[in-house]
């Protein structure tokens, strides 16, 4: 599918806005699961529902074709495990292991999680919809064509991450941390409350509103030690 541009400048071409590639998932018919994970486990055409994986080991585990349906991912280990073509949708979980972990065309709705780890990771054509995550680790992390919307991430820290073709779209993001990103075609501009906590410097290669702007007016002038007096 290719990928859309948008132009936009006082002559119609001044800049182009290139937009997330969407994740597109179509799982198969599933067949039920209903044991506990394995580190390396391979799981294909599978589907999860309402299992406590609470403190389980799935380190290196591989999904393809799965779908993971209101989980409970309490302090679950899926370090570098890999997701291709999957859904998870109302997980759920305090302190779920995914660093290092790959996503390939993957869906993430309405989750609910807390302090979830994905530093190291590798996100390409995933949409993150719905749900709220607070205190999200994203540092050192790479996303590429990653669609947030509708969900509320708190304390976000990403940290010395890559973003290329990220969108945020009617988000909350709440203190979020930017120190040492690097960003290329990432779009804020309907973000609902955009609330940069430290990295605001690191905002080169995003687009904002005009409304954003006055809104971080005063701390891009805090950034470059300008004094705004009435």
């Amino acid at each position: 599918m290719a990928r859309k541009t948008t132009k936009s400048g006082a002559d119609g071409g001044a800049a182009r806005r290139v937009e997330a590639r969407r994740a597109e998932v179509r799982l198969p018919p599933l067949s039920p699961y209903g044991g506990g994970l394995e580190p390396d486990g391979d799981y294909d055409g599978l589907e999860f529902k309402d299992l406590d994986l609470t403190g389980q080991e799935g380190a290196g585990a591989r999904f393809i074709d799965c779908a993971l349906r209101e989980c409970a991912l309490d302090e679950t280990a899926l370090g570098r495990a890999r997701f291709i073509d999957s859904v998870l949708s109302g997980v759920r979980g305090v302190g779920t292991d995914l660093a290092g972990a790959s996503m390939r065309d993957v869906e993430l709705v309405d989750a609910r999680l807390g302090g979830v780890q994905f530093h190291g990771a590798v996100l390409e054509r995933v949409l993150i919809r719905g749900g709220k995550i607070d205190y999200l680790n994203m540092r050192k992390a790479r996303l590429k064509d990653v669609v947030f919307e509708s969900c509320v991430l708190s304390e976000p820290d990403f940290g010395d991450a890559e973003l290329e073709r990220v969108e945020f779209r009617d988000c909350v993001l709440r203190r979020a941390d930017l120190t040492g990103v690097r960003m290329k075609d990432v779009d804020l501009r309907t973000v609902a409350e955009l609330d940069i906590a430290r990295g605001l410097d690191r905002l080169s290669g995003a687009v904002i509103s005009s409304a954003q702007l006055l809104h971080l007016a005063p701390a891009f002038a805090a950034q470059i030690g300008v004094r705004v007096e009435d």
